[in-house]
């Protein structure tokens, strides 16, 4: 039967003699109504059917202008805010945190409370805003009352209407409602609301965000006739016959009758009589069941009928669903399924969480553009119109309740108020309102207690609320390790070895790793070796990236440059830094690199190349591939020269489609396929024609081999003091230094080819997810700080051919390890010069390094980078599966990567060759000796120290060259600022090496494909 939320009224107790409301955790609201589902009354079946909130009776919105003025201290309030219009305050725009709008201070931190930790206790100079409405009432219809709803408020808020106290309110991110008839009069009255920064229950919202506060989502107005539905609770039961059995209750007020009704379009497909607080059933024929893939929904409405002979009308949406566990594994509808998911927080660049709909919007259009599945509530309920767009679009909802006591980590006692009985009232409060709020939407799959609070007995009252309220889904909280009390096992940050060794060894309940791959500035790497685990072990059900979008906020520099703040830019102390830098999405809700290989990572569809035979497997969990296409082209090195439809067909879930797939190869040549997935379904989100995935693959027994040189004449060597002058016969003239050993300069035709001699490296700009390692071993090292020495050099003439070879030490000061390397040189009589570099390790030093290899400039306007290799997106040794090989093209600035902190960027692997040259087609051209040789290159407008010592993108100048990266090895980027370490795999060590490379000069005669 329905459980009403009427029984939250027993967390409201008497006024406290000794202690404020905002320092009572036993007091969680004051005359605010019990909560209930999201939904509206209206008059009309066309307003109902209209599902437009606007349209709904009594509705009025009050988004928009209020008056406002920041105080202190609660007590510098003064009484009169609640009675008299104070038309001298400043406007500010709701929703909103004041915070953004100039009012106080910003302040980041991931875990620590910015406050002494004395709970209940906050500070007693706790910032307090107070906001003033003018609203204009008509007269309201006998017997209507009118209710007053917030939607989001952070952290307590009290209202008044025109002078009387309403109610109070905690729960951040919690719906609150009011009763405002007694006290609302047509014409113009005053609505007062009091909201201060901090109470106790701030100490459950520590959720790794900005601190600030205010009226943060909509608010409104609406009116209940006499005859009213209080609240429904709506559940579907699927039979074997594909028919559906839907049971609804339903608390009504002063109804005379209520009528339920569902439609398919225009068809009436069940209609019942309901009886108030009593469970009704309808049976649905040939149902339609929703899952992500096809969320299909009918309208239902609720009739109401007075006895005055009013009607009134509400509408749902109803998904038809049912999520059963059996035999440790979940199934929805009865079908198997995983979770490919993110975690989200509420986030705009201007706004902060005052999310509006249509940011709200695109970033679940986004998620479902990119092939994910699933969306984790980190770590709060959202605005209720989220779940309606993730029932309508598709995305499975892991429901998390606004809890988090992080904080409490920093003394040592995450689990202090978990297991407080003083602190159950408002736990238990939490989960309650969300659960009586959000459940009937079909996109949710399982509910979520909180997040990062320790474990005791509050989770098991919570988890007996909730399933009390909601007995048809899971329920989740990670800390509780063993599932001793929840339905699901859960992790954070699991290795992928100990995600295959869960694997190995199931638990008896299902399970989820609730946050993994730490998506902070470049990265994450490692997760195709993560997906293949979780495609290995049925008993693994989901998986949720950390995170979504990064929580930079806009920012402008006198000058007008735009950039992105993050913790400590605001004067505030404590704080984490740019740890709140760490989505998948950029502020600009732009995707990043990283999103673009979980796309490719997650793709429904897998295809394979094998024995001359394309292999392509359906990867969803509910539809066929009816819809799919598949483009093959091959491509001669790099170059596309025929492409193929294919049409898999109505392949059901988990069946494989094979075909015979030879393409032609030209000898001499290297032969690859390149197959893209598209998706010819258009969607609300999405035009037709989206591409699922890409992948490539080479034809066996064809490899890419580098031309041989055409020496047509020798080339020529001279020394002008300590300079060794080399020319060709195609005009190349080359100056070494023959006591360092560098190349001083390169001209073709007198115009520069290299500006700044190639110098061996191991060192690059630190990426975020590198910073443990830097701390653990690269600092102490010194690695970022070594120095060359040059111990020998020589040069000679051989058969037309100018040889120049150096030796030295590359090694940190002040301790007793290094490099011993050498640099080969061969210049030809055509002006290609071929490069070896060689190094041998000695001291105690074995351990990982950023990368091993050359680094040179070449001239400013030579910004035109053209190379045959990983494309056309930067891409890593693990993180790559995105970028297929082929010849591209780009503008150096275009491939820098802007992430909110600069940091190396714009790498691309198993790179044939590349070329930098100036609108005229003059530059320089790398290019591997053959394809055991390949190599991985990066090009940038500004310099590996720049890079490395700018905190914004603004502190960055361009250049007066082009730095140009060509590395023998690149560490992998792995998620080690909160995650995984790289891989053994994709980790760089300080170790013996030995690669070579070719370099010539570019003219505008000179033929890509040739080099």
């Amino acid at each position: 039967m329905l459980h009403s939320g009427k029984d939250a009224a027993r967390a409201v107790v008497p006024f406290s003699d000794t202690s404020p409301d905002w320092e009572n955790p036993a007091v969680t609201g004051r005359n605010r109504l019990p909560a209930r589902a999201y939904f509206f009354h209206y008059d009309t079946p066309d307003d109902a059917r209209s599902r437009d909130r606007t349209r709904s009776r009594g509705f009025i919105a009050l988004s928009g202008d209020w008056r406002f003025r920041l105080f202190d201290h609660p007590g510098r309030v003064p009484a009169s805010f609640a009675t008299d219009a104070n038309d001298d305050w400043d406007i500010v725009s709701v929703p909103h945190l004041w915070q953004l709008d100039g009012y106080g201070r910003l302040q980041y931190t991931d875990e620590g409370y910015p406050f002494p930790v004395d709970p209940p206790l906050v500070p007693s100079n706790d910032p307090t805003g107070v906001y003033q409405r003018i609203v204009h009432l008509g007269d309201s219809p006998s017997g209507d009352r009118r209710i007053l709803r917030f939607d989001g408020v952070e952290s307590y808020a009290e209202i008044y209407w025109n002078g009387a106290y309403v109610g109070t309110t905690k729960g951040s991110r919690l719906a609150a409602e009011f009763d405002v008839t007694d006290h609302a009069r047509p014409g113009d009255n005053l609505l007062a609301v009091k909201v201060l920064q901090f109470s106790d229950g701030t100490y459950i919202e520590d959720q790794d965000m900005w601190w600030a506060s205010g009226i943060f989502r909509d608010c409104y107005l609406t009116s209940r006739p006499a005859a009213h539905l209080d609240d429904f609770f709506v559940r579907t039961h699927r039979h074997d016959d594909d028919s559906a059995s839907v049971t609804l209750s339903a608390h009504a007020h002063d109804a005379r009758s209520i009528l339920w009704q569902i439609r398919d379009g225009d068809t009436l497909v069940a209609e019942a009589d309901v009886i108030d607080g009593e469970d009704v059933a309808v049976t649905i024929r040939d149902a339609h069941f929703w899952n992500p893939e096809e969320p299909v929904l009918y309208d239902m409405t609720i009739i109401v009928h007075g006895d005055d002979g009013a009607v009134g009308y509400v509408p749902h949406r109803l998904g038809l669903a049912e999520l059963t566990i059996e035999g440790g594994l979940m199934r929805l509808n009865g079908a198997y399924f995983t979770m490919h998911g993110v975690n989200r927080h509420d986030h705009d660049d201007r706004r902060g969480r005052a999310v509006d709909i249509a940011r709200m919007e695109r970033d679940l259009h986004l998620m479902k553009q990119h092939n994910i599945n699933a969306v984790r509530t980190a770590h709060y309920p959202n605005d209720p119109r989220f779940y309606e767009l993730c029932d309508e679009i598709g995305l499975l909802v892991l429901a998390e309740t606004d809890l988090e006591s992080h904080g409490f980590a920093n003394i040592g006692q995450i689990e202090r108020l978990t297991d407080d009985p003083d602190w159950q009232t408002a736990y238990v409060d939490r989960i309650e309102r969300h659960v009586l709020a959000q459940r009937n939407h079909v996109s949710i799959v399982m509910w979520s207690l909180g997040n990062e609070s320790g474990f005791g007995r509050n989770i098991g009252a919570m988890y007996e609320r909730c399933k009390e309220l909601d007995p048809t889904r899971p329920v989740h909280y990670e800390e509780d390790r063993n599932a001793e009390v929840v339905d699901v096992v859960s992790t954070m940050y699991s290795r992928v070895q100990q995600m295959n060794d869960f694997g190995e060894h199931p638990h008896p309940k299902p399970r989820i790793i609730c946050e993994y791959g730490h998506a902070m500035g470049n990265g994450p790497g490692g997760l195709s070796e993560y997906q293949q685990v979780f495609d290995r072990w049925p008993h693994i059900q989901g998986h949720f990236v950390w995170e979504w979008a990064d929580h930079g906020l806009r920012a402008e520099t006198a000058e007008g440059e735009r950039y992105y703040t993050y913790g400590g830019d605001h004067g505030d102390y404590p704080n984490n830094g740019n740890f709140c830098i760490d989505g998948l999405v950029f502020p600009w809700q732009e995707p990043s690199p990283g999103l673009l290989e979980y796309k490719q990572v997650i793709c429904p569809v897998l295809v394979a190349h094998v024995d001359d035979t394309i292999v392509v497997t359906n990867r969803r969990w509910f539809t066929d591939l009816s819809d799919v296409v598949l483009t093959v082209e091959t491509l001669s090195d790099g170059t596309p020269t025929s492409s193929t439809t294919l049409r898999p067909g109505a392949l059901v879930p988990g069946d494989t489609w094979r075909t015979p797939f030879l393409p032609v190869s030209v000898a001499g040549r290297e032969t690859r396929l390149v197959v893209r997935a598209y998706s010819t379904t258009a969607r609300s989100w999405s035009e037709p024609m989206r591409e699922l995935g890409r992948w490539d693959f080479p034809v066996h027994g064809s490899a890419w081999a580098s031309s041989p040189t055409a020496d047509t004449s020798p080339a020529t060597a001279s020394t002008v003091g300590t300079d060794l002058e080399v020319t060709t016969s195609r005009g190349d003239a080359l100056r070494f230094d023959l006591l360092t050993g560098e190349l001083e300069r390169w001209t073709r035709d007198g115009a520069p080819v290299v500006v700044g001699p190639p110098r061996i490296g191991f060192w690059k700009p630190l990426i975020d997810n590198h910073h443990q390692e830097n701390e653990a071993l690269w600092e102490p090292r010194l690695v970022a700080h070594m120095q060359t020495s040059t111990r020998s050099v020589s040069w000679g003439e051989d058969d037309g051919v100018v040889t120049m070879s150096s030796s030295g030490t590359i090694a940190p000061p002040s301790l007793a390890y290094g490099m011993r390397v050498e640099m080969h040189w061969n210049i030809h009589g055509d002006g290609t010069v071929d490069l070896r570099v060689a190094g041998e390790p000695y001291g105690d030093y074995r351990d990982l390094v950023p990368r091993i290899g050359l680094s040179f400039d070449v001239p400013n306007d030579a910004r035109n980078i053209e190379w045959y290799g990983r494309g056309p997106g930067e891409n890593y040794p693990d993180s790559k599966t995105a970028n297929t090989v082929g010849r591209w093209r780009s503008d150096v600035s275009a491939m820098f990567t802007r992430y909110v902190v600069p940091q190396d960027c714009g790498n691309h692997e198993d790179v044939r060759w590349l070329s930098a040259t100036t609108d005229a087609g003059a530059g320089v051209s790398v290019s591997a000796r053959d394809s055991a040789g390949l190599f991985s290159f990066s090009a940038w407008p500004y310099s590996a120290a720049a890079i490395d010592a700018a905190q914004h993108q603004t502190d960055l100048t361009e250049a007066d060259r082009i730095t140009i990266n060509v590395d023998h090895a690149v560490l992998g980027l792995g998620s080690n600022s909160w995650g995984s370490e790289v891989l053994d795999r994709y980790r760089v060590r300080f170790q013996e090496f030995d690669f070579a490379v070719r370099i010539a000069a570019v003219t505008s005669a000179d033929t890509r494909g040739d080099r």
